[in-house]
């Protein structure tokens, strides 16, 4: 073979190399260059969030973990990241610790169905409500208080609720010589210690109680909202937002465009959703 034909089929090859490697290293540099949004969340409160085995119904890997994590902040978690263009990672973080983990940098949000409280405020930023939550006590439907019709036919219940929230700081006191055991680390220990009688009732919102009554058809809400008896709470303590590090406003900017695309009928719509596929028995 001509030895000007070898070299320009060797150049041919060496430019088609180059080609290549070029191409691969500009893909990866693109997928590089595109931003992860760090999610924490508890991953053990159903129907807001809760940990699983396999990815069913759209659960998302939670980082560091062999586990999903799936519920109404999920389905939120994966809406908000497209919104933004960015990749999701949710991280599984202990009630007490998900502010911590914000002021550390660990995380970029908290989505984790956190009142917007003028305490939280006080350490982190929030955005416009993600959801309402209407405050209510849960008792066995074969409970003396079954029948309630107000806050005053609680009178002397034993009681609990989740540590750190208004269920337990706020209204658990607001019950007439209440017997207030200590507070719950989770959502599913109070509603143990309901089903196993060592607690006459818990208060919790709206969306928990009826994600409870599904796993425990003996458990019967007990809503006093449109009574002159309710639970005395702030709009604060019933309005859910999506906490950032304090100062973030580039982020709560961004969080907020995006909800202003949601109504609360489109919220309660994906709550439903969430309740339907709960796994809070387990």
């Amino acid at each position: 073979m001509n030895k000007k034909v070898i070299i320009g089929i060797i150049a041919i090859i060496v430019i088609a190399i180059i080609g290549v490697l070029y191409f691969n290293n500009s893909n990866e540099g693109e997928k590089n260059e595109r931003g992860v949004l760090r999610v924490g969340m508890e991953c053990a409160y159903a129907p807001y969030n809760w940990s699983q085995a396999d990815t069913s119904n759209g659960a998302v890997p939670i980082k560091g973990s062999d586990s999903y994590a799936y519920g109404y902040d999920v389905i939120m978690a994966k809406k908000l990241a497209e919104s933004l263009d960015l990749d999701l990672e949710i991280y599984q973080i202990d009630w007490d610790s998900l502010p911590l983990a914000l002021q550390s940098n660990t995380i970029d949000c908290v989505i984790a169905g956190q009142s917007i409280t003028s305490e939280r405020l006080q350490t982190v930023d929030f955005s416009e409500p993600y959801y309402y939550a209407s405050i209510v006590a849960l008792t066995n439907s074969d409970s003396i208080y079954a029948q309630a019709t107000g806050i005053s036919d609680l009178e002397g219940a034993t009681c609990t609720s989740q540590i750190n929230t208004c269920w337990y700081d706020t209204c658990l006191p607001q019950i007439n010589n209440a017997n207030i055991l200590p507070a719950m680390d989770t959502a599913p220990n109070m509603l143990v210690a309901l089903n196993s009688r060592t607690v006459d009732l818990v208060v919790t919102d709206m969306p928990t109680a009826m994600a409870a009554v599904e796993v425990y058809p003996n458990m019967k809400i007990l809503n006093f909202t449109d009574t002159k008896e309710n639970f005395n709470v702030s709009e604060e303590e019933i309005n859910i937002g999506i906490s950032v590090r304090k100062g973030n406003t580039e982020l709560v900017e961004k969080i907020n465009n995006f909800l202003k695309d949601y109504t609360a009928i489109d919220f309660e719509n994906m709550m439903n959703q969430a309740i339907k596929v709960q796994p809070l028995s387990e």
